[in-house]
């Protein structure tokens, strides 16, 4: 069932992609992982990848990077901005909807790759003004997962060590034109894009689709508010607790913590990510 639960706002990224970083053109970056993650080879990968450190103390930074506070070991970042130094590293993408203002750049280059209504219409995740792909061909899934694949190859190329794959659940908006099947297909290009490339990769949301982790190829799972959705039991026993949850309110983050504190990282945020110093910043940890 699709709960209308609300996502930050990515809007590092929403611009960026309207100005036609959509390639996501690579830079480097010397960054490193930190000690005492240990390496993990899926059976499709050509060569390690590193997971992130269980209850670890993390960032989430999609909204804009920043220094990050003291004792944090892990943060996450749009795939338009550079990893920070020392930790371990995130790229977060988009990688099931079209960001915010990109439609008329989807349109006018891949119009097939859109999904679309009985009119011809975009089909669109109304709450954050996203178009949804088309995932429900062979085809149109080997397309999008080149496009997306760059912005993948980007992320380890900047030296991020993981990547989270937004809007997996993104049949749920889609009024029956895809099913979870489309994605869990989708899904499995993408991760094994990411492990080609030397990352991790992360399931975000979608606690329906734990059960198909292993087809679909993911090692850990970035959350939204599993306190406040009482989800973070199902990421916990799928993930060995390898879990990073966001939490938005303080109801949420209370039950988090008292129920999951001591064993995943938790990380309260206001809502629309935003970087340290600008009004409305919120920033805790258990």
């Amino acid at each position: 069932m699709h709960r209308d639960r609300r996502r930050p706002y990515r809007a590092l990224g929403a611009a960026l992609a309207a100005t036609g970083l959509l390639l996501a053109a690579a830079q480097t970056s010397s960054t490193a992982a930190p000690a005492g993650t240990a390496p993990v080879v899926e059976n499709h990968a050509v060569q390690d990848v590193t997971l992130p450190p269980a209850h670890a103390d993390f960032d989430y930074q999609i909204g804009g990077a920043y220094t990050p506070p003291k004792g944090v070991k892990a943060v996450s970042r749009d795939h338009t901005a550079k990893p920070a130094d020392g930790l371990y590293n995130i790229c977060y993408v988009n990688a099931f909807q079209a960001q915010p203002n990109a439609l008329e750049w989807w349109d006018e280059h891949h119009p097939r790759l859109l999904l679309r209504d009985d009119e011809g219409e975009p089909v669109m995740d109304t709450d954050w003004d996203e178009a949804i792909f088309d995932t429900s061909s062979a085809g149109n899934r080997a397309e999008l997962a080149r496009i997306v694949g760059r912005w993948i190859d980007g992320c380890a190329d900047k030296g991020f060590q993981a990547v989270e794959l937004d809007n997996l659940d993104s049949y749920e908006r889609s009024d029956d034109r895809l099913d979870h099947a489309d994605n869990v297909a989708f899904a499995k290009l993408l991760t094994r894009r990411a492990h080609d490339s030397g990352m991790a990769a992360g399931q975000k949301n979608a606690a329906d689709m734990v059960g198909r982790r292993k087809a679909m190829g993911f090692d850990f799972a970035v959350t939204e508010q599993c306190g406040q959705y009482k989800e973070c039991e199902q990421y916990a026993k799928a993930y060995d607790d390898r879990v990073l949850d966001v939490e938005y309110d303080a109801k949420g983050m209370a039950n988090a913590c008292r129920t999951w504190g001591d064993r995943l990282s938790v990380v309260r945020r206001d809502l629309d990510v935003k970087p340290r110093g600008e009004k409305g910043y919120v920033f805790a940890h258990c």
